[in-house]
């Protein structure tokens, strides 16, 4: 039997088939997160799994309007092809689109058989896989916002929250949702079956969180993409805009991306819980502390990775922007919640929505692992409300400091890999050099009549 027709892929295709699918589209996220797809036709999927799909190594160096950034390996190389096959164990039926099921791709370079250096899966994977040599399973759960946005012909940008209501803060409802946006979003995703728990109107107007479980990290950062992607389809639908950006509007807060980490060992048990140890934390919880602390500059170009994240930064924001930890303090940029046993776990509340789950979660478990390998304490955590720059040191302050951060840092590199963070660094370096030669509508306004 040829390996484009096992009885596996004939299953997968009969059951497709019997939900009245004739559609797989195959998903795989870029290097910024954005969904990168093909549909394919279900009679042709087993061709799909045996020979793969070809895509233009450039996606990955492709910027959000459409340039092709000059990254070593795209350009350079005369546009070579990715591989991209079926990952079969993750296909689910999308239930807002009739006749179409979805699954996650595998990206392999054809030239060596082995994962593109600007594959995020594969990146979290490599990371994921040194900590298995210590006997550590990550476990982590993703907290997202977003704001939602209907059409406003005539402003600046051609969009609006949906609703503008102000004051409705940590609400469910028509109070602050009056077309209940969340209820049909939360019954979508939860058929689609990405682990989707619970949801709420945010802090500001037209902005929502919806929470989802904790699992291992690759699990939860391919749910993480899988909602993210998601959440913008199902606004679409309705001729709505649902964004990540970090802090799409001056006059109102941003949107996190908050990570919650513990690990397991071999057996299932929570490594972080110890009730004799300081804080009733065990060893490998405060040097992960410390290892997360040590390399917060660096991280910050993965867990905020664009031009407007750092505008999402400020005092009494609640959006950290100095380096330091406490205990159950949502002033602090990590933060320890209050549970222990096997809820003991570590929240970093530095990352902002428009961060990439995969490189996000892999950049806070190898900051975390280097901590657990250096077997360094952490300072003493903070105390009452934090923002105070002679207490903590402050974190980079624009995108071009923290990718600066990030090259410095060569252990996290390393880790990380070199070809990837070369890819990252110059796609990065090259949004900051666009943004520097953009006039906005702020240096307008501001001198253009005066000077």
């Amino acid at each position: 039997m040829s390996s484009h027709d096992t009885p596996d892929i004939r299953r997968h295709m009969e059951r497709l088939a019997a939900e009245g699918v004739d559609v797989v589209r195959v998903v795989y996220p870029d290097l910024i997160g954005t969904d990168r797809a093909r549909d394919v036709l279900l009679d042709h999927l087993a061709s799909a799994c045996a020979h793969g799909l070809a895509f233009c190594k450039a996606v990955y160096h492709t910027s959000p309007q459409g340039d092709v950034v000059p990254v070593a390996g795209g350009l350079d190389a005369g546009l070579p092809d990715v591989t991209v096959r079926p990952d079969l164990s993750t296909l689910a039926v999308l239930p807002w689109e009739p006749g179409v099921a979805t699954c996650l791709g595998e990206v392999t370079d054809p030239a060596t058989g082995t994962h593109a250096p600007e594959s995020p899966r594969d990146l979290l994977r490599f990371v994921l896989a040194r900590c298995t040599e210590l006997g550590l399973r990550p476990v982590v759960g993703p907290e997202l916002e977003y704001f939602l946005l209907e059409p406003a012909p005539g402003t600046p940008t051609g969009w609006r929250r949906a609703p503008e209501t102000t004051g409705a803060v940590y609400t469910a409802g028509l109070r602050a949702d009056p077309e209940n946006h969340l209820l049909r979003t939360l019954r979508s995703l939860r058929d689609l079956g990405i682990g989707v728990v619970a949801g709420n109107h945010e802090f500001d107007g037209g902005q929502y969180e919806i929470n989802l479980t904790h699992s291992d990290a690759l699990d939860a950062a391919d749910r993480a993409f899988r909602f993210k992607a998601s959440v913008k389809e199902l606004a679409r639908k309705e001729g709505r805009l649902a964004t990540f950006m970090a802090k799409p509007f001056g006059d109102a807060g941003g949107s996190g991306f908050h990570l919650h980490l513990s690990c397991e060992d071999t057996d299932g048990r929570n490594t972080f819980d110890d009730p004799a140890g300081a804080y009733g934390l065990s060893t490998t919880a405060r040097h992960a502390v410390a290892g997360v602390i040590a390399h917060a500059p660096a991280l910050a170009a993965l867990a905020n990775p664009t031009v407007n994240s750092y505008k999402r930064f400020g005092p009494d924001t609640l959006a950290p922007w100095l380096i330091d930890w406490g205990l159950d303090n949502r002033s602090a940029m990590l933060r320890i919640p209050p549970e222990r046993g096997s809820g003991a776990r570590l929240e970093l509340r530095l990352g902002d929505a428009s961060a990439n789950p995969y490189l996000l979660i892999a950049g806070t478990v190898a900051a975390a692992l280097l901590g657990v390998q250096a077997g360094e304490e952490p300072p003493a955590p903070l105390e009452g409300y934090g923002y105070d720059t002679a207490r903590s040191a402050v974190l980079p302050t624009d995108l071009s400091a923290a990718l600066d951060a990030l090259e410095a840092d060569t252990a996290l590199t390393d880790l990380l890999g070199k070809d990837f963070t070369t890819s990252f660094l110059t796609y990065k370096r090259n949004e900051v050099e666009r943004f520097q030669r953009h006039v906005t509508d702020w240096e307008f306004t501001e001198y253009a009549y005066h000077l």
